[in-house]
């Protein structure tokens, strides 16, 4: 995804670095990006803030409504009653 070859990257990978952990990805689509990433870095670097706070907040609501704590106590329940 975008998101993931822009943190690679931003943490200081090379185009053909990330074309190795991701194969299926073609080198010529990683430069495409990064330059696109390079040419509107604010648009794009937005854009990405934007959809972590998206996704932390359905994180939030999945949470609020199937509470990880209870899921593992009642998985942990469950097991622990099996024979």
């Amino acid at each position: 995804t975008l998101d993931t070859i822009i943190t690679a990257f931003q943490g200081g990978a090379t185009a053909e670095e990330i074309a190795q952990k991701f194969p299926a990805v073609a080198l010529a689509d990683i430069y495409q990006i990064i330059a696109h990433y390079l040419n509107h870095t604010p648009e794009v670097d937005a854009y990405l803030a934007q959809r972590h706070a998206d996704a932390l907040a359905l994180q939030r609501e999945v949470e609020k409504r199937f509470n990880p704590a209870g899921v593992r106590a009642r998985l942990l329940a469950r097991r622990n009653s099996k024979p």
